[in-house]
């Protein structure tokens, strides 16, 4: 089961938000606290802020254990960005860009996770091809000889 918790239109630059997102990707819940909490940034505090509410969400909602929470997902988007002007030299305007973001992060169970892992390499290893026909059999035989 996953569990998505989203917060729109927060006043910071998605390119500053990501940093921290990217850190916490794929970490227990525990852990991803851990980090969140002693990382002194703004982003740091708002990604915590969502990341309790999707916990609270996957405990109350849909009855999932806290302790098996991992990360799936922490994805920063960009939002609608408040545009200013200051006066500069000779009549002339600069632009101020005043960014959003939108953080979106995903929780699944870790014994989900276990589940999506790549396929054993059993498969992988059979290099050894049978012969299509009767005459690619002969001519392989053939050139063997």
């Amino acid at each position: 089961m996953e569990v998505t918790s989203t917060t729109k239109f927060v006043r910071l630059s998605p390119k500053k938000a990501r940093d921290v997102a990217r850190e916490i990707q794929g970490l227990p819940v525990s852990n991803a606290l851990d980090i969140l909490t002693f990382t002194p940034k703004k982003a740091a505090q708002l990604i915590a802020k969502t990341l309790k509410t999707a916990i609270a969400d996957a405990e109350n909602n849909f009855s999932l254990d806290t302790g098996t929470l991992v990360i799936k997902e922490a994805v920063i988007g960009a939002g609608p960005t408040l545009r200013r002007f200051m006066p500069r030299a000779k009549g002339s305007a600069g632009a101020i860009l005043k960014r959003t973001s939108h953080i979106s992060i995903t929780l699944v169970g870790a014994s989900q996770e276990k589940k999506k892992r790549a396929p054993k390499k059993d498969a992988a290893k059979k290099t050894e091809v049978a012969p299509a026909t009767e005459e690619t059999a002969a001519a392989t035989e053939a050139a063997n000889a």
